[in-house]
């Protein structure tokens, strides 16, 4: 005995109609700026040795310059920088005591 297979082929619509089509719209992670305020209690030598460790490629130089900045004008940007990364140094400055403004996006 011989058993038949059947297949059945359904149609396939290739329309050219694009309001079905779904678009994908390709971002730049948004950037944020780290900046730290002054305060009467974090002392120069403090604000520069958190620099040092916590943001990526600052130099002794640039962190002192950035702590001096941070006394006599009331505030300095020390990072800008994907909002991920913002976000992990900016939660590192402030356990450490700094005083921090919010994250700011650009």
């Amino acid at each position: 005995m011989i058993k038949r297979l059947s297949i059945t082929i359904q149609e396939v619509s290739t329309s050219t109609d694009t309001k079905n089509l779904a678009v994908i719209d390709h971002k730049p992670y948004p950037n944020c700026k780290i900046i730290v305020l002054n305060d009467d209690f974090n002392t120069f030598d403090h604000v520069a040795n958190c620099l040092i460790r916590y943001i990526p490629a600052m130099t002794k130089s640039y962190a002192w310059e950035l702590t001096q900045k941070i006394h006599f004008d009331g505030l300095a940007t020390v990072w800008i920088g994907p909002l991920e990364q913002a976000e992990l140094y900016h939660q590192q400055l402030r356990r450490e005591g700094l005083t921090m403004a919010p994250l700011e996006g650009i």
